[in-house]
């Protein structure tokens, strides 16, 4: 896991643990945290990639730009950095501009 688990100054206390799956693979995630955090912590770095095969990951974490987007329960585009994980979520990688969902 590559997650901060003492810091000198704030306290990191023992949150709740939910699972999710990440292409099939169970995975475990923090209560409160976004998907991007929780792949990251789980050694995940690719979160997709462009219509040229170029990899994305984690970039601004702040919902602006468009690297961490995601399939999500099924539904594309998800902004993974700022969307928090759900109990038994399903995620997957996103390849291209994803699919248009109504």
């Amino acid at each position: 896991m590559r997650r901060i688990e003492a810091h000198p100054i704030l306290e990191v206390g023992k949150p709740k643990v939910l699972k999710f799956y990440f292409e099939g693979r169970e995975m475990e995630a923090f209560e409160g945290e976004t998907i991007a955090a929780a792949l990251v912590a789980n050694g995940v770095d690719v979160f997709g990639k462009t219509e040229h095969s170029k990899p994305r990951g984690f970039y601004c974490a702040i919902g602006k730009c468009s690297s961490c987007l995601m399939i999500v329960d099924g539904v594309a585009n998800v902004r993974s950095c700022i969307t928090l994980v759900k109990e038994g979520m399903k995620v997957r990688r996103q390849i291209g501009r994803g699919e248009v969902t109504w």
